[in-house]
């Protein structure tokens, strides 16, 4: 893709992949924002790769994707030159999301028009080619058709791929500036089931020195520049035992705003002080967190179904959090997104004090398996995006 012309092919990444993958680049060369999937080539892997069994030691090591990109093509190594934008800028936006093999045998993702909308913002955030996100999907919606019936087969319900849409500046012109040329990359691979771990998530609360982002900066874009720099203190939290790192903000009024928990959106359950009982989260106008598709989902949700408990989006401190859980009113946490869908929380270690969390209640539990409903055909929902299989 370019600003001057757009490479159409498609092609996807990770470390040992599916078979195919799907990639735009090639011989089609179209101006700024004309993505047309009717451009779509097939070149089928001719030795296809063993699927490996689910929850097998191969599908949590994570390192194994579908056998196509989109041209569609084999899965494989793409080349660059040294002096691609993407290398020397950090010129990359991705998405997340997840193909479902549903209980009724059909195949569907969720609500895949916004991450196609999102992505488009976020290429906009790092002056990337624009595209058009109707066409995105039709490439995307063709990748899963391809690789998806093999590896995730009818006799799997509830069965999950993720998928990885990735574009990268690979203007091979070494000046500071927005890139003229671009790749956009669709890849699938097998993802362990995170929230699955027994016994619930516990997080390391960022020190005072170390902010993920900030006003003003990029934090609302799902750019690779955001996840690089979070990997250190990621790294130590594992150490230390920890799943993941939440994210704190210091406040105008010296208060630790609580945003994100790794690449999770943060929510709890507490009843306030008059004794009203709220789900609480961070807001997406701050420019600190990303809009989740899976956040937005769960307070759409909550605010249909949940009628015992206000839906607030507001800053809240650790302190406010820890105050609750001193005086019995913070009820449970979760966390939510693509990776993580919906997972409890156990406890924060906070300036070396481990706040422990009660996990009795069971909204998390309920919005969970409200979304799961939909995500796996047991109930008929329009955020169900069904793909017609290719066999």
């Amino acid at each position: 893709m370019s600003h001057d012309s757009v490479s159409n092919g498609v092609n996807t990444q990770t470390h040992m992949a599916q078979n195919h993958s799907i990639s735009i680049n090639g011989d089609h060369k179209l101006g700024e924002g004309q993505l047309n999937a009717s451009l779509l080539r097939y070149t089928y892997a001719k030795q296809l790769k063993p699927v490996p069994a689910f929850n097998s030691p191969e599908h949590w090591a994570q390192r194994t994707a579908t056998d196509h990109t989109p041209q569609l093509q084999p899965y494989g190594e793409i080349g660059l030159s040294p002096s691609a934008n993407v290398l020397q800028y950090a010129t990359t936006c991705f998405e997340g999301l997840k193909l479902y093999r549903g209980y009724d045998g059909r195949l569907r993702l969720f609500r895949p028009e916004l991450n196609a909308r999102r992505m488009a913002k976020s290429a906009e955030r790092i002056s990337l080619p624009s595209f058009d996100p109707g066409e995105w999907l039709k490439l995307l919606v063709a990748h899963c058709a391809t690789d998806g019936p093999r590896w995730l087969p009818e006799n799997a319900p509830g069965a999950f791929l993720y998928l990885r849409p990735t574009l990268i500046g690979t203007d091979p012109s070494v000046g500071v500036g927005a890139p003229k040329e671009a790749k956009l990359i669709f890849f699938m691979s097998l993802m362990a089931e995170y929230y699955s771990q027994p016994g619930g998530l516990k997080l390391l609360a960022s020190t005072a020195d170390t902010i993920r982002a900030w006003p003003g900066g990029f934090g609302t874009a799902k750019l690779g520049a955001n996840y690089g720099p979070t990997l250190k203190l990621t790294k130590i939290a594992r150490e230390q035992g920890f799943n993941q790192v939440l994210w704190l903000f210091p406040g105008p009024d010296g208060r630790r705003i609580v945003t994100e928990a790794g690449t999770s959106n943060f929510f709890i359950v507490w009843r306030t002080k008059e004794g009203a009982a709220q789900l609480v989260t961070a807001p997406i106008d701050g420019e600190l967190i990303l809009e989740g598709i899976t956040r937005g989902s769960l307070l759409q949700i909550a605010r249909e179904r949940l009628q015992d408990i206000q839906v607030v989006e507001r800053d809240f401190s650790i302190d406010e959090m820890e105050e609750a859980l001193k005086e019995g009113r913070l009820l449970e946490a979760f966390v939510a997104g693509t990776a993580y869908f919906v997972s409890t929380i156990v406890g924060v270690e906070y300036e070396g004090r481990y706040l422990e969390f009660p996990t009795s209640h069971s909204y998390g539990a309920r919005l969970r398996e409200w979304m799961a409903d939909m995500m796996y055909g047991r109930e008929d929902h329009d955020w169900g995006h069904v793909v017609d299989e290719n066999r």
